[in-house]
């Protein structure tokens, strides 16, 4: 469904690659996290696959098709994608919000409001009581639920996610998580999510690439990574969650 072959991405000519001869394949309704920590090239590399960044080299496709042989805006319009800090239109209503895309696309009045309805209940948010609202009338957690509402609402196969739950507490995380996931396995849709949390990506992907430096250190399913990590520091990143739960065990045994 997504292929990269060994793409790279240079801002400075080619001197510096913030994204280095990367190439994986994400199969069809799959879930791939990008884990790494900051300036690591994760968001670059899921922003070239929708050319929000245009790669310097190697070549990407989305369902067969290399995304340079596609008009950018068409391209986005038919891939989901949900920001990192939420990023929905202040002066526009939540259903106006869910609906931007299929009106750009110039989908049917009646279409248009039947999918809204749909994607609306689909994240726990009923149209008729928060349709007509304002985003800053909404929790940061409701924000985030209209936020993957809008990614869904064209019905794209794939669907792109830049830290889609960061900026939440951590009940709210939680249960956004398995929401996600549920609607994700229901409607077999591809994904690509950047995290900075191995704990995130080992509950939500099928698989997880491990980059470092601009470079997919590793890539495989949760227990590939921490059974048989290839490289010292996957073994160190895919241990902190293990780390952090001994931490609390300690930590309430002192008290």
């Amino acid at each position: 469904m997504i292929e990269l072959n060994n793409v790279q991405k240079s801002y400075d000519g080619g001197t510096t690659l913030a994204v280095a001869n990367t190439s994986f394949v994400v199969e069809r309704g799959e879930f791939l996290g990008l884990i790494g920590a900051s300036g690591c090239g994760k968001t670059t590399t899921l922003k070239m696959i929708n050319r929000l960044e245009e790669p310097s080299g190697g070549e990407i496709r989305v369902n067969g098709r290399n995304v340079l042989d596609q008009d950018p805006e068409q391209l986005r319009r038919n891939i989901g994608y949900v920001f990192q800090g939420i990023g929905l239109f202040p002066h526009r209503s939540v259903a106006e919000n869910v609906v931007a895309v299929p009106r750009l696309l110039q989908w049917e009045p009646d279409k248009i409001r039947a999918r809204c309805e749909e994607c609306m209940d689909m994240v726990g948010l009923a149209f008729d009581e928060y349709g007509d609202r304002s985003p800053s009338q909404l929790s940061g957690g409701q924000q985030q639920r209209i936020g993957v509402a809008r990614a869904l609402a064209a019905k794209p196969e794939v669907v792109l996610m830049d830290e889609p739950f960061g900026a939440l507490d951590p009940i709210t995380r939680s249960e956004l998580q398995e929401e996600f996931k549920s609607i994700q396995r229901s409607m077999e849709l591809t994904v690509v999510m950047v995290t900075h949390d191995m704990t995130e990506a080992l509950l939500l992907a099928d698989r997880i690439a491990v980059m470092r430096e601009g470079v997919v250190l590793q890539i495989g399913t949760p227990r590939e990574l921490l059974n048989k990590p290839a490289h010292d520091y996957v073994r160190d990143i895919v241990a902190m969650p293990r780390k952090r739960a001994q931490r609390l065990e300690e930590l309430m045994h002192d008290e």
